[in-house]
C-alpha cells in the first residue's frame, strides 16, 4: 500500500521572469487558452505571495489540465535542467506528421529547436525547444 494515492496531475506552474512575454509564448506558440489572469501587479509583495491572486500570474486551460505561470523570478535568472527540479515538460501532439509541421512553424517563428528524434524503445518521436526563459519543452508523438 502506498502512503498517498494520487489520481493524476491537477496542474503545473512554472516560475518565469517576464509574465507578458511568457504568456504570449504559451498562448501564441502552444495555443493555450487563458482560464484566469491576475488583475494585480506581481511587483506588489502581497500579490507575489498570494495564491488567490495567482501570485500576479496567469493560468491556462489546455487539454483538460491547468498550466500556470508565476512571475517571481529575477530578470537575470535562467533555467538549468541539470539542477534539482524540472528537467523538461513534454506535450503530446497527434502524429509524427504534426511534429514535422510543428518544426516548420517553429522555424517560421524563428524559435530554435532540436532535430526530430525517434526513440524506438519508447514508441515515440520527439522535438525539443525552449520557452523564453530557457525552460526545456518537448513535443511527443507516437511512432507511425
Amino acid at each position: 500500500m502506498t502512503l498517498i494515492d494520487t489520481t493524476g496531475i491537477h496542474h503545473i506552474r512554472l516560475t518565469v521572469t517576464d509574465i507578458e512575454r511568457s504568456c504570449a509564448f504559451y498562448r501564441d506558440v502552444l495555443g493555450f487558452a487563458i482560464a484566469a489572469e491576475s488583475s494585480s501587479s506581481p511587483d506588489d509583495p502581497q500579490v507575489r505571495n498570494d495564491p488567490a491572486q495567482l501570485y500576479g500570474g496567469v493560468v491556462f486551460q489546455t487539454n483538460g489540465m491547468l498550466f500556470g505561470l508565476r512571475p517571481v523570478a529575477a530578470a537575470d535568472d535562467h533555467f538549468d535542467s541539470e539542477r534539482v527540479g524540472l528537467d523538461h515538460l513534454s506535450f503530446t501532439v497527434s502524429s509524427a506528421d504534426e511534429l514535422s509541421a510543428a518544426a516548420a512553424r517553429l522555424d517560421d517563428a524563428d524559435i530554435e529547436h532540436g532535430e526530430i528524434t525517434t526513440l524506438e524503445q519508447f514508441g515515440i518521436v520527439i522535438l525539443s525547444f525552449s520557452d523564453p526563459d530557457g525552460i526545456h519543452l518537448e513535443l511527443t508523438a507516437p511512432i507511425g
